[in-house]
């Protein structure tokens, strides 16, 4: 099975950064420049520890020219810190995680990963496809979450650093093999990394396969735009471009029924604090929105801290969004700089199809057949005013 290598066309991002990816204890460690010109654009390598089985894990930061760093790892792809500049001169961090590689194999609950096969849920972790039955592994209760055990969060991608005139990047590739954790097909997944000059993160997915199969992947980091650890996210205020939602059961699992936002506690169609009205919301938001331009890329949702003084708009080609207000952080979690991670303290913004598609022939199709191409586009632009 043969695949084309091409490389998206690039859109924008940007940011300054004062503080090295590997946090403060690290900062003293050799990094192996990969970009050799004295631009200050450019892409550092240096080691992020070993797996179990010996295979060296890898750390790229990315820099633009207004010094925007976003930390990456070759291990699910985390991106580990997203430090975006600030007007005093300062850098925020702005995503949660961890300063060291062992709490990330021990217990991350996909902190900053490329999430796949399927991000999201599958009932009972069970489909159909051409007339065959399908199980795979079950990791939430009785169902399939962010593919399974051992899902993309949790396997180390080839990369490959990417350097033109306007942009710095990672590619990352990832062989997912025929039957890993019992989906059909190998899969061949190809995540492109984009770092411009205009404040932008840019992700760019494609994959390609050899037997049917469901595709959903995204993006998870935990955002905090006032700083990762620094406090609760429920005085951001957010938008999201979407006159309905995924109606879900207790277990999270949709019941094929698309609702209006109108009149409820789901209604972001004008900014407005994530915290007004979560007490509505049995255990907080974690719910797909149907977004109201999908399939070309838009503006589809906004964050601003709360002070006002930092903003994210997200852009995408998907049809629907996962918001999770970080429900089951609990206090338990010590991350970056030695803070702990409390109920609340990050929200996800997650572009993609919506849960359990494989099971709901009304949602848009997540099936991805031999001779198809897989891909679609995120942006995570941000402001400092």
């Amino acid at each position: 099975m043969k695949f084309s290598y091409s490389l998206p066309a690039a859109v924008c991002i940007s940011a300054t950064l004062m503080t090295g990816c590997l946090g403060l204890a690290n900062r003293n460690q050799n990094e192996n420049n990969v970009n050799k010109n004295n631009s200050a654009m450019n892409i550092t390598r240096q080691s992020f520890g070993k797996l179990p089985d010996g295979q060296e894990v890898d750390l790229y930061t990315l820099t633009n020219q207004n010094g925007m760093k976003a930390c990456i790892t070759n291990f699910g792809g985390v991106v580990t810190r997203l430090l975006v500049p600030r007007k005093d001169g300062s850098a925020t961090d702005v995503v949660l995680g961890y300063d060291s590689l062992a709490p990330y194999l021990k217990d991350s609950p996909y902190f900053g990963a490329i999430v796949g096969r399927y991000g999201n849920r599958i009932a009972k972790g069970r489909f159909s496809l051409d007339g065959k039955k399908y199980e795979l592994a079950t990791n939430n209760g009785p169902n399939h979450l962010h593919g399974g055990i051992k899902g993309f969060d949790k396997v180390l991608w080839k990369a490959t650093p990417i350097e033109q005139n306007d942009l710095v990047g990672l590619l990352l590739e990832y062989l997912s093999p025929d039957g890993e954790e019992g989906y059909p097909g190998n899969l061949h997944v190809k995540v492109w990394y984009l770092l411009t000059n205009n404040n932008e993160l840019q992700i760019d997915y494609q994959a390609e396969t050899d037997k049917p199969t469901p595709v959903n992947i995204t993006h998870h980091s935990y955002f905090n735009l006032d700083g990762a650890g620094t406090g609760s996210i429920l005085n951001h205020r957010l938008m999201i471009d979407a006159d309905r939602f995924v109606e879900v059961d207790e277990a999270l699992i949709p019941t094929g029924l698309l609702k209006e936002v109108e009149n409820t506690p789901m209604d972001f169609r004008k900014p407005r604090a994530i915290g007004e009205k979560i007490k509505e919301i049995a255990g907080g938001y974690d719910h797909t929105w149907v977004l109201n331009n999908s399939n070309k890329m838009a503006l589809i949702a906004s964050l601003e801290n709360s002070e006002a003084t930092l903003k994210m708009e997200v852009y995408t080609t998907e049809p629907g969004v996962q918001f999770y207000s970080g429900n089951f952080l609990d206090g338990s979690i010590e991350g970056k700089n030695g803070l702990v991670y409390e109920k609340h303290y990050g929200l996800c913004l997650e572009t993609q199809h919506f849960p359990d598609s494989p099971n709901q022939p009304a949602f848009p199709g997540t099936i991805l057949r031999p001779g198809q191409k897989y891909g679609y586009t995120t942006i995570y632009k941000f402001f400092s005013k």
